[in-house]
């Protein structure tokens, strides 16, 4: 053979290669490794409807067991949860027996022991659905309501990293205020003919509390995750400084994530690849406050970032804060399963997808439709982002292999 012919027979290959490689990407279902997202993909939509059940079937453990049994260093709850009903329907129905102020923080929350023992994070309904949120992306109180619509996201993401959360109604006067403790009970008013708390924390204030709609007050409650499994936190490398005039080196240094690439525990595992995963949730939810996050303890960097606090988010649907994707677009990597699963969400699946997961929860509907098709409309800005960096830099580089094998004995 000439070397002319080989030069043209080497070209065609080439060609081949390439578009095969593109192919498999952008059909995703002719690897063995997409097949296996395309299954994960399915399985999960078959189950995105959970009706609050309290039977627990094949087993005479607690619900409270059974959830943290799930936890391992990386997923909060396994693919498979035939008993997620029975757990979300006693975090919404089980006796509180203890109430007191939330941990610290900025934002106002109360902490309830459920009937077994069980700790769960209570946060007031403070704004009616279709409120807009204006100014700074992070601005306003926490929104109950964005803790359930995120919990269901990583759902559908298929994360698995956040706590579970539900909704529920509380009566203040009756449930909370004859088990509260001294220091939450101190904050307790009354508005007009509304029961009222302001409870303890950074920004609480007499002045700003929260009503009930008489005695009765909507909030989400939050799955505390077990105390074996105590939590580390950490600096965000993308945090922003919250000082006006300041930036934030990310914001101005192009470089920025060739730096964090040299440092622990962004260097090696899977770390940095949680993060942009989590940039690409949180661009979803309009959440630009993840100043922090946290992990578990002593993990070394290998358990995952946990998607703890996601109540700044759904504040404003026209606001698409794209700052909060510069992980992404800044070391252009992401994991070949969530590229995968960004693509099924394409044309309409995400928005319908997260309705139907949020349809059976006691406060549904959990947000309004203009942040239901904000989703969408973020995850094209989220898929325009990723060819923007193929197209610099090539599939081989940008869409990084990372798969885990998780065990829940």
């Amino acid at each position: 053979m000439k070397l002319k012919q080989r030069v043209v027979l080497l070209a065609i290959l080439l060609v081949i290669f390439i578009f095969t490689k593109v192919f498999l990407i952008d059909n995703l279902d002719t690897s063995a490794a997409n097949r296996e997202d395309q299954r994960a993909f399915q399985h999960m939509l078959s189950g995105l409807r959970v009706a609050l059940d309290p039977r627990l079937e094949h087993t005479l453990q607690s619900p409270w067991e059974i959830a943290a049994q799930w936890v391992v260093p990386r997923e909060v709850y396994p693919e498979d949860t035939p008993e997620l009903g029975a757990v979300m329907h006693a975090m919404t129905t089980k006796k509180i027996i203890k109430a007191d102020v939330g941990y610290k923080g900025t934002q106002l929350k109360a902490l309830l022991i459920l009937e077994g023992g069980q700790k769960v994070v209570f946060k007031p309904k403070r704004y009616a659905r279709d409120y807009v949120v204006e100014g700074e992306p992070y601005a306003g109180y926490d929104r109950h309501n964005a803790e359930v619509a995120a919990f269901h996201l990583d759902r559908i993401l298929g994360f698995r990293r956040a706590p579970l959360v539900v909704g529920r109604f509380v009566n203040l006067r009756t449930e909370i205020k004859p088990v509260a403790t001294e220091q939450l009970l101190g904050t307790f008013m009354t508005v007009g003919n509304n029961t009222c708390f302001y409870g303890k924390c950074y920004y609480c204030r007499e002045t700003e509390p929260a009503c009930a709609d008489g005695d009765i007050m909507e909030g989400s409650v939050t799955l505390w995750l077990p105390d074996v499994w105590p939590l580390q936190k950490h600096r965000h490398p993308w945090g922003r400084t919250y000082r006006e005039g300041k930036l934030a080196r990310w914001e101005y240094d192009e470089s920025y994530c060739d730096a964090v690439k040299k440092t622990s525990p962004y260097d090696s595992g899977p770390r940095l690849l949680d993060i942009i995963d989590t940039a690409i949730f949180d661009y979803l939810i309009g959440n630009a406050d993840r100043h922090h996050y946290e992990s578990f303890q002593d993990d070394e960097g290998a358990s995952m970032l946990i998607l703890l606090d996601n109540a700044k988010s759904f504040g404003n649907p026209a606001l698409d804060e794209r700052s909060i994707l510069a992980p992404l677009y800044q070391c252009c990597i992401i994991r070949v399963s969530t590229w995968n699963r960004l693509n099924y969400l394409k044309n309409g699946v995400l928005k319908s997808a997260l309705k139907t997961a949020m349809s059976h929860d006691p406060i549904s509907p959990v947000l309004s439709d203009p942040h239901l098709d904000a989703l969408d409309q973020r995850l094209l800005s989220i898929l325009a982002t990723v060819k923007q960096c193929t197209d610099q830099f090539g599939l081989d580089v940008v869409l990084v292999e990372d798969r885990m094998t998780l065990s829940h004995l």
